[in-house]
């Protein structure tokens, strides 16, 4: 994963940078047909509503393997669209010692709303034909380096 700095944000885009990976969201949107992006983009908003109510329903109850299935899953979804700030929760929330928490489970579901919002932004911006992640300069570090 590149870190946000070595994005060139556009107006508006350094918020999606923090939360998506940028080399995951440039495929996603540039590499396959828009029909494919949006029917994946719909697939992970109904995956984390699932998985984001399973999980606060475990917090509320305490119940820890429920918590952790739940975390599991949501990791492996957001990994699969590059939406790290989830991915990295909820891998956090899946460890062994990891206990049943309400407040985690509410940043859980924050989080999965900002990545399927980041996503949709993409989508928004690749329908209206710009460019949906902004090209990085080349050089080292860069999403235009070979």
């Amino acid at each position: 994963m590149l870190p946000a700095a070595d994005v060139p944000p556009g107006e508006g885009d350094e918020w999606r940078s923090s939360v998506l990976d940028p080399a995951i969201a440039h495929a996603l949107t540039q590499d396959l047909p828009p029909a494919i992006f949006r029917r994946i983009l719909e697939t992970f908003e109904a995956d984390v509503a699932r998985l984001t109510a399973q999980l606060v329903a475990a917090a509320a109850m305490l119940d820890a393997d429920g918590f952790r299935r739940a975390a599991h899953s949501l990791a492996g979804a957001a990994a699969s669209v590059g939406a790290v700030l989830l991915e990295q929760s909820a891998r956090q929330a899946m460890a062994p010692t990891a206990e049943p928490d309400r407040g985690v489970a509410a940043r859980i579901q924050a989080q999965g709303a900002m990545a399927v919002q980041a996503l949709a932004a993409l989508a928004t911006r690749r329908s209206e034909g710009s460019e949906a992640w902004p090209a990085a300069a080349s050089g080292p570090g860069s999403l235009g380096a070979s």
